[in-house]
């Protein structure tokens, strides 16, 4: 049965987001939802998946909050539930950046239409900036972009803060990220720096390689997603990528046949990363995981997989 993927954000402001925990929590049990949604004074984040109809139930019940007016939602689908468990979590910030009092609803940078991204970008006066984190941008990125090379979005705010005390620095950036809610954030940070003229891509990647016909596409490559399908392609396809049980990073076919690779225990990125005791023991899981799926039976090895993958969000 397909199963239908929301990724959604919305900053607002929540004055409890404690209160809203369980009840959205229970709901989500209640409709059988997988995910993880975030919730913060600064908003609601997160990814879910379920039955169409479950979906249309959850997004209707956000829209109701008083706090909620715009909530952002891209729908794609998947061939499987895509997640092992529900959770709706607490946090400080919806998006991590680090900064406090950073606040898209006060000040931001300037919304752009999938339809008009293509035009803008291809200006010479423009910056593009890929906000992702490195391991994403690996695997698909838009033609001229600009790559910070970060590992988290927190280290995001020290490498704009270098190109603001340059005194090169262009006069108009433009940004983009997965969903939008990173490049929507990161926006209002270089306002806060002094950057005037910031532009960035509403509803992300993704909404671009769903509206945007692939023929007219910048895009090249694949967007990496924090789910079970680890990327997708123009139309919101499934990718081809997979994550190295080892190191969370996602490997295509050809990195399969490059030499370090070695299933459920290296890839070429990583192999240097772990000692021969460690590669022994992920062997062994690989081979627990194995003799558990010739039996038809789950391993807790692929749950220990799919958790560890949240650390890769943001």
């Amino acid at each position: 049965m397909t199963t239908r993927v929301a990724a959604l954000y919305h900053f607002t402001r929540i004055e409890d987001p404690a209160s809203k925990r369980q009840p959205l929590l229970d709901l989500c049990l209640e409709l059988d939802i997988l995910g993880t949604l975030l919730l913060a004074h600064e908003g609601i984040n997160g990814t879910v998946a379920g039955p169409e109809a479950s979906i249309r139930q959850l997004i209707a019940y956000l829209e109701s909050w008083d706090e909620i007016e715009g909530l952002e939602v891209k729908y794609s689908t998947a061939s499987s539930k895509g997640f092992l468990r529900m959770k709706v979590r607490l946090k400080n910030e919806i998006v991590t950046m680090g900064k406090p009092g950073i606040d898209p609803r006060v000040n931001v940078g300037t919304y752009v239409e999938p339809k008009d991204w293509n035009e803008l970008i291809s200006r010479q006066d423009v910056m593009l900036v890929d906000t992702r984190n490195i391991y994403e941008t690996r695997i698909g990125q838009f033609k001229r972009a600009v790559d910070p090379e970060t590992e988290t979005f927190r280290a995001f705010p020290e490498w704009a803060d270098q190109l603001a005390a340059d005194p090169d620095k262009p006069a108009k950036v433009a940004m983009y990220c997965t969903g939008g809610i990173r490049c929507e954030k990161a926006s209002a940070y270089m306002k806060q720096i002094g950057f005037e003229e910031v532009y960035h891509l509403k509803g992300g990647i993704l909404k671009y390689l769903e509206e945007v016909p692939e023929e007219n596409s910048l895009w090249e490559g694949e967007c990496f997603v924090f789910d079970e399908r680890v990327s997708l392609k123009h139309g919101l396809e499934e990718g081809e990528y997979e994550l190295c049980f080892a190191c969370k990073d996602p490997i295509s076919d050809a990195d399969r046949l490059r030499e370090g690779f070695e299933d459920g225990v290296s890839c070429h990125r990583c192999i240097t990363k772990y000692s021969p005791e460690q590669q022994d023991k992920f062997r062994e899981r690989q081979r627990q995981i194995k003799l558990a799926e010739d039996r038809g039976e789950a391993h807790l090895g692929h749950a220990s997989f799919s958790s560890q993958r949240k650390r890769k969000m943001l």
